[in-house]
């Protein structure tokens, strides 16, 4: 039965109620609240932003600014749903000039958390103080205030409990507070911001108002993601009577495996725009290995009347009138850059040299370089001729043998197979036949045809059941460096290694925090290859992060696939025929040694009938 009387089926939802569903929209976790309050800080005409975490945002999120402050009435008018001062007319929006424009952020933050706002105008005695609660708001009040405006949204969705229990972990909730804090600092350098995180000060980022824009824009870069990169930048500008491009990307050898440092911004907003992502990318084919992004900061700057920002609630998407001219405009002047900064995308590897293994003339093949200029080497395969249809159909490709047969056979010796010769029992016979091929696979003869092992991925198989073991027992053996090695990650990083500082101990890491973002890295684990113990720390939080967003695992499991994906030889590497023995017996002793971590095959059993049939 209805609840309703008689016929009336169709109701107005009560204000709470609409606010709830409507912050549903505008405030999907606390970077969502960060990024509304502190954008009306900016709309203020800010000259200074303080932000204030606790608890990852859930417990507060505070936004304390120097701008332009608000009288006592229109305090208490900015909780109302669609109160704003930037929009009146429908012909407003074709020339929006603010971050903000709905009027709907203040109320639907209200409608989810404690929301306390204190602000004050130059030209008033006391301020105003307004206090939310769930929606319901009070009366102002007068209160001592300084010039500006402070917000304080405290216990962020504590009246919406399935909205809360969504929340991630804070972990990740901190990580996605601090890429919108970067985003939002890069897009106003002129401006100085602190952000403090449970009583620890993470950013104190200076104003940069007296130098053009291209160098406060570099200089503000450098302050969040260390001074390094400040010298890896490639400045990227182009004018048209449509669009301005300025802004920086990093040169290819900055390339990272995930996304996390990339920023678009339009007309100073920042926006996501998975089409102006891979006008970007494809500007660096060639450069950056397959599956890496670089870095950059670009900022598109065009008359509002070309672009509609209220795609979303969220602000967070835009469309242009001429999709296809912003992303052919974007990719080519990205590529002129890189040109003019001389990168020049390698040609691609010569078929006949890709198959007989050799590299192009002027290159030289180590265990790094090859795989990510070339890919990896063509599996055996892509050596044959091409075969027609008719007969690629005759071949038959048997299924995989347990892989205590295949040690089985491997460990007899291959001169004569029913010889009663002495073998190696945990592994291959003294006698086998062992070499490498590209110096990706190794070969072997085995009693039922022919074994092809992915060194590589074999050896991750290695690494990551020997790091899970290490994580469990909780003991890692460590070896001291001689000279510790120091670096500045960026806050989001910084935040991931005290994330996982116990984890890293077990693993044999031995880490230092120092005041600021300065971590001391003083030990490493003892089975580091020797002239990787500066690196990889760094490469290996990098890694983590990528599997993490990429599998979901849990934290120990993404742990030890990041350190074998970091660590494992690489293809291309040459290995000598005691280190290809050593490399299959420890495969062997893994409890799965049929595959990789990711599921990829370890090695592939091409059976005498296989063979017999290719040749028929």
């Amino acid at each position: 039965m209805s609840v309703f009387d008689g016929d009336r089926l169709i109701r107005v939802m009560p204000d709470a109620l609409a606010n709830k569903i409507a912050a549903g929209e505008v405030v999907q976790r606390p970077a969502s609240a960060l990024k509304e309050l502190v954008e009306n800080s900016l709309d203020a005409g800010a000259e200074r932003v303080d932000v204030l975490l606790k608890g990852a945002g859930s417990t507060l999120v505070q936004v304390v600014d120097d701008g332009v402050g608000m009288s006592r009435s229109d305090a208490a008018e900015a909780f109302r749903r669609h109160a704003t001062s930037k929009l009146y007319t429908l012909e407003d929006l074709d020339a929006l000039g603010t971050l903000g424009f709905r009027g709907e952020a203040l109320a639907s933050i209200a409608a989810v958390a404690q929301v306390e706002l204190r602000t004050r105008r130059a030209t008033d005695e006391a301020g105003t103080r307004v206090v939310a609660d769930g929606g319901l708001a009070r009366d102002a009040e007068p209160v001592g205030a300084p010039v500006g405006t402070s917000l304080a949204v405290r216990n962020l969705f504590f009246n919406v409990p399935a909205r809360r229990a969504f929340l991630k972990t804070p972990a990740t909730e901190y990580r996605h507070l601090l890429e919108t804090f970067q985003a939002l600092t890069l897009s106003h350098p002129g401006v100085s911001f602190t952000l403090r995180h449970d009583d620890d000060e993470v950013y104190r980022l200076m104003a940069n108002p007296d130098d053009d824009d291209d160098a406060a824009l570099a200089r503000r870069i450098a302050d969040l993601f260390g001074h390094d990169l400040h010298d890896a930048l490639v400045p990227v500008a182009e004018t048209t009577t449509y669009l301005r491009i300025r802004g920086f990307v990093g040169r290819p050898e900055r390339h990272k495996r995930s996304r996390g440092e990339q920023f678009l911004f339009v007309n100073r907003r920042v926006v996501k725009s998975r089409p102006l992502d891979h006008a970007v990318a494809s500007a660096f084919e060639r450069l950056i290995p397959e599956g890496t992004h670089p870095f950059f900061a670009l900022f598109l700057e065009m008359d509002p009347a070309h672009v509609d920002v209220n795609v979303h609630p969220s602000k967070a998407e835009v469309k242009f009138d001429d999709e296809r001219g912003v992303y052919a405009l974007v990719r080519a002047v990205v590529r002129k850059a890189l040109a003019h900064a001389d990168f020049v995308p390698e040609l691609p590897p010569d078929p006949l040299a890709a198959t007989f293994g050799a590299a192009p003339a002027g290159h030289t093949s180590d265990a790094f370089g090859t795989a990510a200029m070339f890919g990896p080497a063509p599996t055996p395969d892509a050596l044959l001729p091409q075969l027609d249809a008719s007969f690629e159909g005759r071949i038959v490709h048997l299924p995989e043998p347990d892989p205590t047969v295949l040690e089985e056979e491997m460990m007899l010796p291959l001169v004569d197979a029913n010889a009663n010769a002495a073998h190696d029992a945990k592994g291959v016979g003294p006698e086998a036949v062992l070499f490498q091929l590209h110096d990706t696979y190794i070969v072997t003869p085995i009693r039922s045809g022919l074994l092809v092992l992915d060194q590589r991925a074999a050896h991750e198989r290695i690494l990551y059941e020997k790091a899970r073991a290490t994580l469990e027992s909780g003991f890692g053996l460590s070896q001291q460096l001689l000279f510790p090695h120091t670096f500045e990650p960026a806050a989001p990083d910084l935040a991931l290694l005290k994330e996982l500082q116990g984890d890293l101990v077990a693993l044999g890491f031995v880490v230092e925090f120092f005041s600021g973002r300065t971590v001391v890295v003083r030990g490493v684990p003892a089975d580091v290859r020797a002239g990787d113990e500066r690196s990889i720390l760094e490469d290996l939080i990098e890694q983590f992060r990528t599997l993490r967003e990429r599998l979901r695992l849990p934290h120990r499991d993404t742990l030890a696939r990041a350190i074998a994906r970091r660590s494992a030889i690489r293809h291309g590497q040459r290995l000598a025929q005691p280190e290809m023995r050593l490399l299959i017996d420890q495969l062997f002793a893994c409890e799965a040694p049929m595959a990789a971590p990711d599921g990829r095959p370890t090695l592939v059993r091409l059976s005498t009938d296989e063979l017999a049939k290719r040749f028929a």
